[in-house]
Parts: C-alpha cells; sequence; structure tokens
C-alpha cells in the first residue's frame, strides 16, 4: 500500500498529467475496440473514431495538472507553516518550561523568606495564595515536559496495570479519602513506563477536586477480550459538561476551553499508549474510564520483569481482600484538571 501511495504522491504534476493522458488514449482505443467487436463492425473501426475522446482525454489531463499543481502547492505552504508552528510551540515550551520556572523558583524562595518575617495574619495568607500559585505554575510545566517527551510511536513494551494502578494509589495518603481498589492479580497491557503518567494524574485530580467531607473513590480493573480498562469512580462535582465537549472536539477556543492542562495530559498520554478516555458524569460523581490494549502473554516479557510482576500480585492481594478494600487513604474527584 505505501510503494502505490509512492507512486503517485512522490510524482510531479507533469508525471502525474501524462501518466494519465497516455492512460486515457489507451482506454479509449480499448473502449471503441470493444464496443466495435461487440456490435460486428470492426472492419469500420478506424483511428479517426477515436478523436473525440482523445480530445476529451487531453482537455481532463489539463485540469488534473493544474489540479495537482495548485494541490501540491496547498501542501507545500501547509507543510511549511506546520514547521514554523511546531518550532515556535518548541520555543515557547522550553522557555516555558525553563526560564518562567526558573523566576517562579526565586519568587518561591522569596516568599519563604517572607513567610518568616511578616507577623500580619494578612500579609500571610497573601505569601500563602503567591506560594500555591507558583507551584501550580510549576506543576503545569512538570506535565508539559511529559507531554512533550511523550513518542509518538506505538509502545512495544508492556506494563502491569494493577502494578502502576497500585503505585498511584500509594502516592495518595489523606486521611479524608475513602479508597477501595477491585483488581486481579495482575492486568498486562501494551505500554511503556509512561501509562504512570495518565493514572496518576486521574488519581491526583480525584483527590484535588473534591470538596466533599469524605472524598470516596472506587477503583476497578477489569478485563474485557483484547482490552483492559481502569474505572475510577468517585463523589466529586464532576467534570464541567464545556470541558468534556473541548476534549472530544479536540479543538481549544477563546470561548470554549479547558481549565488546564491535567485532562489534555490523561487523553494525550492515553492515546500515545494505544487507549482510548471515557469521562462518565452524574449527581453521583464522575466516572473515568482508561482503555488499554491487552498482553495476553506476561512470560515474554523476561526475567527482569519478574520482580515487579511479584510486587504487582502482593499489591492487588492485599486490594482485594476485605481489609485492602477496607477504607484506606486515596482519591477524590476523578475527571476533573487542575485549576
Amino acid at each position: 500500500m505505501k510503494l502505490e501511495s509512492a507512486l503517485v504522491f512522490d510524482r510531479s504534476p507533469r508525471e502525474i498529467a501524462v501518466a494519465y493522458l497516455c492512460l486515457g488514449a489507451s482506454f479509449v482505443v480499448a473502449a471503441d475496440l470493444a464496443v466495435a467487436s461487440a456490435v460486428g463492425t470492426l472492419s469500420a473501426w478506424t483511428p479517426v473514431r477515436a478523436v473525440g475522446g482523445w480530445t476529451v482525454v487531453a482537455a481532463s489531463s489539463l485540469v488534473v495538472y493544474g489540479a495537482t499543481a495548485h494541490h501540491r502547492r496547498r501542501a507545500a505552504t501547509a507543510r511549511s507553516n506546520l514547521e514554523t508552528s511546531n518550532q515556535q510551540l518548541q520555543v515557547l515550551s522550553r522557555v516555558f518550561r525553563h526560564n518562567v520556572r526558573n523566576d517562579l523558583n526565586i519568587i518561591q524562595g522569596y516568599t519563604d523568606l517572607l513567610v518568616d518575617r511578616v507577623d500580619d495574619e494578612r500579609s500571610r495568607e497573601c505569601l500563602e495564595t503567591i506560594r500555591e500559585t507558583t507551584d501550580d505554575v510549576v506543576e503545569i510545566s512538570e506535565k508539559l515536559r511529559v507531554i512533550e517527551d511523550a513518542s509518538p510511536a506505538a509502545p512495544e513494551g508492556r506494563v502491569d496495570l494493577v502494578d502502576t494502578v497500585n503505585e498511584a494509589a500509594a502516592e495518595i495518603d489523606r486521611a479524608d479519602v475513602a479508597l477501595t481498589v477491585d483488581a486481579p492479580a495482575e492486568a498486562w497491557v501494551h505500554a511503556d513506563e509512561s501509562i504512570e503518567y495518565p493514572v496518576r494524574e486521574v488519581f491526583e485530580n480525584a483527590v484535588t477536586h473534591n470538596d466533599e467531607s469524605v472524598r470516596r473513590v472506587d477503583v476497578r480493573i477489569t478485563e474485557t477480550g483484547s482490552t483492559v480498562c481502569l474505572e475510577v469512580r468517585d463523589n466529586g462535582p464532576g467534570i464541567p459538561e464545556d470541558e468534556r465537549a473541548v476534549l472530544r472536539a479536540e479543538e481549544e477556543t477563546p470561548l470554549s476551553h479547558a481549565s488546564s492542562i491535567g485532562l489534555w495530559l490523561v487523553k494525550w498520554m492515553c492515546e500515545t499508549q494505544g487507549g482510548t478516555v471515557g469521562f462518565e458524569t452524574s449527581d453521583g460523581g464522575t466516572t473515568v474510564r482508561l482503555r488499554f490494549e491487552s498482553f495476553d502473554d506476561p512470560t515474554e516479557a523476561g526475567a527482569d520483569s519478574a520482580p515487579a510482576r511479584e510486587s504487582g500480585r502482593e499489591g492487588s492481594r492485599a486490594s482485594g481482600t476485605p481489609e485492602g478494600d477496607a477504607v484506606a487513604d486515596g482519591i477524590g474527584k476523578g475527571a476533573a484538571d487542575d485549576d
């Protein structure tokens, strides 16, 4: 298929028009001969009969040449604009992630110094707001780095999703969160280690964007045919419809945009792993579903992946028991984004 495409798209407009002219002229002759033979007047056929058809083919070949040249110019312009846009994005990302982050670190340092020197409560509150805001921007820069470094190539490795979920849950340790995990001993998927980012983001968002007195999160991993589904259900306020619409449309506009980069990170990082993302919001909370292609033969993972498998089994056994499914420190608003 690639060879056939190269035979067409790697040719110049003139070559395509000439090839069309030759094929069209041959087709006219073959068609006239076939018709003459079918009606029994083959001896009466002369090349003059094909002149009309050749004229039409010649005129249409000029149209083919013009259209091909026009679209080739448009493609070259679009490619040039895309390269320029990519270069601009890379520069802006680099400046944001390095220069702006360094400046924010300076602001954070001076903020810490002022907190120790200011006695006024109102001033302390203002300094704390500055500190939280700079922390948020630094966190966004880290997420941009993750997205920028993600490989667009399909993953060739395999990861135990149960291990990844257990590690993400272990990073959350809050007394006001009730977490339950329902998972098999292991669930291998086609992915690489960067699968941890969308999983961890869903867990973190579940905690950060839930204002309930008890933030409840129920996590379940199921295997269905060739897919493995991670479902994170919480009792938070849910993702606003306009933000979900932005993700479905895959386009930000001045009047319609996601509140931050977190939802995009989940979407893009899952898709780079060959997975999909689904959001479901109701009055009772939000459910996020991440689906990945399952890997059926984990024994091919190699000897150096055995320790990870064993740790995954231990963690999932604990979560599969009544004690492990009891209240643990965990998560909250399963799909909302950073502020």
